[in-house]
């Protein structure tokens, strides 16, 4: 296996050449549509859970008190534990899955692991649209579950791989992009299907998730591999081929010398999850594990799930829910879009501090008035206080989607070394499909119990991720993947005394270093990754 030298690596600050080619383009945009599918599934949840039809047939309890709505007060009429199974199993399969995709990402590689997804999406699909039970309709979804943790692992290296580093972050957002499209288009699927007489509109809303799911399968069919993943499996001048053609130039040595050295780095590593741990991989690790939890401590769920609601009251009667899923939806994908073109030229922290103060005020003012207003059995808003409500549930989702949203994803998958950028991503992956989960199976009866003070929880920690963000995560716009050790982690003010000389990591005598009293003597591994 050729290995490039040290000598042949550009020094910190090169920025290597790379057009925006068309393939690029083309690709990212193919592999992205797995985003397309992770956001039908969120969206379509909501919308068949609230059908009656469908509620009759599988949770006949929550039906009754949706017909009888005396019988139990705003907050906690769809309280059950096992709907609340029907849209977390998704993501505990996804979380078992992606410990499988760790695995097949870095060894059949990003677009093999895409295709399995692909595969998983349809076969869940085919299984909720037939559903005749609740076990059939359970399997189906931690089938889709599967599909989520595999592309949730492939997808975002993937497109932070072939990516110019001047727009990896805007490209890298098309996957975010693409989760609140396929939001919105599930709501608009949902409205519609929920006019459809005889019972089996929740069938053909569950069906139409088919679609993405067959442009994720083919998508994976036509891109190519990323250089990254090539390189990583041994297959060196498939690597160079395909870097020249994404980048559009024949200048290419020195990004592919970076690459082929951070490779071989990366394989004297026998037990990437095991080196995850050491110490100097101690700073990406805890921002992408904390990026996660915080992600999911935002309180976007609380925000969606009382949208309807909302509208209901501002007059707008049997059709707040398609009201509701249009704007709100409208603004999610509006908001992600100002993402992709402000975050490589703002930064990440600077959009995630102000987001953070957006999302802190508009959660603080809708607890307070619907805590005056709206009670267990009755609400009293009046449309002036509507009217600002709905402006400040759209200030909150704006402030999710071009902040907290992508950049959870974003941060934590071009921060690894390649080393551990599989297992790190799979961590990432685990660690948000965790908190998904519990956030899930936990809300509606958060709800319940909490009232109107949910808001005031999650605003809570909006506080704490903020703080965290101010001190602790540092601005990675515009730095090679392979120099984020030099240019971010030893430079900053806490994570670098992490970044010592010192290699903890496992010995490596033949065609690598030596370890001499703690201390790598040929050079430095985590210097140039």
């Amino acid at each position: 296996m050729p290995a490039g030298g040290f000598s042949s690596v550009p020094p910190a600050g090169v920025e290597f050449e790379a057009k925006i080619t068309p393939i690029v383009i083309i690709s990212c945009i193919m592999a992205a549509t797995g985003g397309l599918m992770f956001g039908y599934d969120i969206g379509v949840s909501g919308g068949v859970t609230s059908m009656p039809d469908f509620l009759e047939k599988f949770f006949p309890a929550v039906y009754h008190r949706t017909r009888n709505p005396g019988t139990e007060g705003n907050y906690c009429k769809y309280d059950n534990q096992g709907l609340q199974l029907f849209t977390s199993s998704l993501y505990l399969a996804g979380l078992t899955a992606t410990f499988f995709a760790s695995y097949t990402t870095r060894k059949l590689g990003r677009r093999l692991t895409m295709l399995i997804a692909g595969f998983f999406f349809i076969a869940g699909v085919v299984l909720n649209a037939a559903a005749q039970d609740l076990a059939m309709l359970i399997i189906g979804r931690i089938l889709l579950g599967c599909g989520v943790g595999f592309a949730n692992q492939a997808v975002p290296l993937f497109l932070s791989e072939i990516a110019p580093t001047r727009i990896r972050g805007g490209l890298n957002i098309l996957f975010q992009l693409n989760v609140t499209i396929g939001i919105l288009f599930a709501n608009l699927v949902n409205y519609g299907t929920a006019k459809i007489k005889g019972g089996w509109g929740w069938r053909l809303s569950l069906g139409l998730a088919g679609i993405p799911a067959l442009l994720l399968t083919v998508g994976a069919l036509l891109v190519v591999d990323s250089p990254n993943s090539l390189i990583e499996r041994g297959r060196h001048e498939q690597g160079k081929a395909v870097l020249r053609k994404i980048r559009g130039t024949d200048n290419i040595d020195p990004e592919f010398l970076e690459l082929v050295e951070a490779s071989r780095l990366a394989k004297q590593v026998k037990h990437p999850f095991r080196n995850l741990l050491q110490r100097r991989n101690r700073p990406q690790l805890v921002i992408a594990i904390a990026l996660q939890i915080f992600q999911q401590c935002t309180g976007i769920n609380a925000i969606m799930f009382y949208a309807p609601v909302l509208f209901d009251t501002l007059g707008f009667g049997n059709d707040a829910a398609l009201y509701s899923a249009v704007i709100t939806g409208a603004v999610n994908v509006l908001s992600t879009v100002i993402s992709i073109y402000s975050v490589d030229k703002v930064g990440r922290r600077v959009l995630l501090l102000e987001a953070g103060v957006q999302m802190f005020f508009s959660q603080v003012i809708i607890a307070i008035i619907l805590g005056l207003k709206v009670k267990d059995h009755s609400d009293d808003l009046h449309k002036g206080f509507a009217t600002f409500v709905v402006v400040m549930v759209c200030t909150f989702v704006s402030a999710f989607a071009w902040s907290w949203g992508p950049l959870g994803w974003l941060i934590p998958s071009e921060t690894f070394p390649l080393e551990t950028r599989s297992a790190g991503q799979s961590v990432t992956v685990c660690v948000n499909l965790l908190f998904t989960f519990v956030i899930a199976q936990a809300f509606l009866s958060m709800l319940c119990h909490f009232k109107y003070g949910i808001f005031l929880f999650f605003s809570g920690w909006v506080v704490v991720m903020s703080i965290f963000t101010l001190f602790l995560i540092p601005e990675t716009k515009n730095i090679p993947i392979e120099e984020m050790t030099e240019r971010v982690w030893k430079q900053h003010w806490f994570w670098k005394r992490f970044m010592n000389d010192e290699y903890d990591g496992e010995e490596v005598t033949k065609g690598g270093f030596e370890k001499k009293n703690g201390h790598a003597n040929v050079f430095d591994p985590t210097s140039q990754l």
